[in-house]
């Protein structure tokens, strides 16, 4: 998929396209796929998405499991920064996770996560362009069905210019 940005405008109006893309994210990031994580809506600068209560997301007392839970706050803080920002222009990659768990999950979970176009300029633009990186936290909350808070993670990302970007020593 050459621009992914397309099919996630598609989906901002298209329950179809929508669909599509959750099927095309399970295909790109396989690690992903037997959670089954659900992009449930995609917003102007963000999204919605559910993760599910299924077998292969619970630990062993039948609660959604903690890592599933992280994983969910990674993917859903890195797939809205991707989508917010020129994706041809930043490399982001994770460089720490911080979870607080505070209630056991019995259902499904969801989560929220936007971004605003000051908040883009100020904390990722402006940075980047005088120091040529900069290191960004998100932090989410996930409710479940019942609207308890599951947990609240800080996922820190280093948002480089990728013209800045050095693979090699």
């Amino acid at each position: 998929m050459k621009d992914p940005s397309k099919l996630f405008l598609k989906a901002k109006k298209s329950a179809f396209h929508l669909w599509l893309l959750n099927r095309i994210m399970w295909h790109i990031i396989p690690f992903n796929k037997p959670h089954r994580f659900l992009i449930e809506k995609v917003e102007e600068k963000g999204l919605v998405m559910i993760l599910p209560y299924i077998r292969k997301n619970l630990n062993h007392i039948k609660g959604l499991h903690a890592c599933a839970l992280a994983t969910l706050t990674e993917y859903v803080t890195g797939l809205t920064l991707l989508t917010s920002l020129e994706f041809r222009k930043y490399r982001i990659i994770m460089k720490k996770i911080e979870m607080e768990y505070h209630y056991q999950g019995k259902t499904d979970a969801h989560v929220r996560f936007e971004v605003s176009d000051k908040w883009i300029e100020e904390q990722v633009s402006n940075p980047v362009a005088q120091y040529g990186a900069v290191e960004v936290d998100c932090q989410v909350e996930i409710f479940d069905a019942d609207n308890n808070k599951l947990c609240t993670g800080h996922v820190c990302w280093q948002i480089k210019d990728w013209e800045k970007v050095r693979t090699k020593v």
